[in-house]
């Protein structure tokens, strides 16, 4: 059945060709004007026809070296469902010392792989390269590092693309995560590991929510907290960032509602959805300096597909990156992002969403006798000090001292929503809370790129003795 669905796919991919040959003939014969040529899309063409006939990509083999850790009991998520034998991949730097005591936690962004700094199993350069190693920001000759894969992930994590215990890829019955869920597993790795408390929990971007999150959730075992370009809870403008992201992504006729394991992956809603991200990754006087108005061919008519220096640059970013992480990944943790909030209401009642094991409910919902009466602020569920309220009563166990980087030209995590997070901790009672805000022109980037500011912060802050 599936040699026959491929091969009449196989056959209808030479369909555009053919038809595009006739409508610029035809075109060319009612206007007399030359037709345009469309590269791009004959690339995208191309990759199709490739992928009919081509071994679908394993997204476990694009990161290597790294270990698992199988928790031994069902892990039941915040908004029901449970996954049995669940994994976490794991990468670590240094030594731990007899105590454990020095051991700090990596927390990802979106689609981060536990591969932060290359090692002897993997030699590749890690996402965090300058920052972790002998002597630089995060020094393994003093501390023992950890980085893991967030589960939902496809590096080597329980995610969509796993196998469930049928043997089939969950696919979209997998189920839904948060930011929680995913802390809350790390902690069952950081039980394996016999790591009773973390010198610090160190993250950005949905990194940062982790580490903010585990310091809250689990402040017992967190001795130290450094949340870089991050929020309390997520805000409605990157949350409408992400949301564009997902519908691109959903409308690729491959897509098949997240079934597309034994077929062709979306890859066009994926190079979509990476563009519409690059765009909320860097900021614009960056691309003034980097790139102005200058065009890849001048001395060329303009084109509808990539033309200026900046098309191209976001062009091959989402190209590099449209099949090397799982769409249905990417569905999953960018909606765990958005569903982040500290709140003590909200934590509360996915806990006890947990606990009872609740899965009718399938976002972050109120039934109508909880909510509290209100006049303005919060979808009309809260008013501006209840809100705050909420975010300080969230964080009232985090008294660890505490870094909150920002960046002030980073459009997806803005500055304020940075100072919001050392708001409500020193509102709470903490009192070692330091701020800074960086006047760097890289966007949301640049704790992935400001080495000198960014690595000198945090070098600072996990070595103070205080």
């Amino acid at each position: 059945m599936l040699r026959t669905s491929l091969s009449l796919l196989r056959r209808h991919a030479l369909a555009p060709r053919l038809l595009r040959a006739g409508l610029r003939t035809s075109a060319q014969r009612r206007s007399g004007n030359p037709p345009m040529d469309f590269p791009c899309i004959d690339k995208l063409e191309s990759r199709q026809r490739d992928l009919l006939s081509g071994p679908e990509p394993t997204y476990e083999k694009i990161v290597t070296g790294y270990q698992t850790y199988q928790h031994p009991s069902p892990f039941t998520c915040d908004h029901g469902g449970q996954l049995t034998g669940m994994r976490i991949a794991y990468e670590t730097w240094g030594t731990p010392n007899p105590e454990k005591s020095n051991a700090i936690l990596i927390h990802t962004g979106l689609s981060g792989s536990s591969h932060a700094r290359s090692h002897e199993l993997n030699r590749n350069p890690g996402w965090w390269e300058k920052f972790i190693g002998p002597g630089l920001a995060i020094d393994t000759n003093k501390f023992y590092v950890i980085c893991t894969n967030v589960i939902g992930g496809c590096y080597g994590s329980t995610g969509p693309s796993s196998l469930d215990e049928s043997g089939a890829r969950y696919a979209t019955t997998f189920p839904l995560l948060t930011v929680n869920d995913m802390v809350r597993a790390q902690f069952h790795l950081m039980d394996y590991l016999g790591i009773r408390k973390l010198h610090a929990s160190v993250g950005a971007s949905m990194g940062g929510m982790q580490s903010l999150c585990a310091a809250a959730l689990h402040s017992e075992r967190v001795g130290r907290l450094v949340t870089i370009s991050a929020c309390a809870r997520s805000h409605p403008y990157s949350i409408a960032l992400r949301f564009a992201q997902r519908q691109a992504l959903m409308s690729d006729p491959n897509f098949n509602r997240g079934h597309y394991y034994d077929g062709v992956q979306p890859h066009v809603g994926m190079k979509l959805a990476r563009s519409i991200a690059t765009v909320t990754y860097r900021s614009g006087p960056e691309w003034e300096l980097r790139f102005g108005r200058r065009r890849q061919k001048p001395d060329q008519p303009p084109a509808l597909c990539p033309d200026f220096l900046i098309e191209t640059y976001l062009d091959h970013q989402s190209e590099r990156f449209c099949l090397q992480y799982d769409a249905n990944s990417l569905l999953y943790v960018s909606k765990a992002m958005d569903m982040f909030d500290i709140s003590h209401s909200v934590t509360q009642r996915l806990e006890r969403q947990r606990t009872e094991k609740q899965t009718a409910c399938t976002s972050v919902c109120m039934d109508a006798s909880e909510q509290p009466a209100s006049e303005e602020g919060h979808s009309g569920v809260e008013t501006g000090d209840e809100i705050m309220a909420d975010l300080v009563r969230g964080v009232s166990s985090a008294m660890q001292p505490t870094l909150v980087l920002g960046v002030q030209s980073d459009i997806l995590f803005p500055v304020r929503q940075q100072k919001e997070i050392a708001d409500i901790l020193r509102r709470a009672g903490n009192t070692k809370v330091t701020y800074y805000e960086l006047d760097a022109m890289y966007g949301h980037d640049t704790f992935l790129i400001d080495v000198v500011n960014v690595g000198a912060a945090i070098k600072g802050h996990l070595e103070n003795s205080d």
